[in-house]
């Protein structure tokens, strides 16, 4: 299932630690949440979903 729900997804006082992997020609940012940003081209765009997304909660 893919995920790609924004930040207003983050509940409140629950911990979140991104990371991004590869995926083919695709980087993909993921949360412990269960939040998963779109896959992205560029890593450094996957990178800011997931500061945005940890921004929110």
């Amino acid at each position: 299932m893919t995920q790609q729900d924004g930040p207003e997804r983050v509940r409140q006082g629950q911990e979140h630690q991104t990371t991004t992997y590869e995926q083919g020609r695709f980087c993909v940012a993921r949360c412990t949440c269960g939040w998963r940003g779109p896959a992205r081209r560029a890593r450094s765009q996957a990178r800011t979903d997931a500061e945005g997304h940890t921004a929110t909660g």
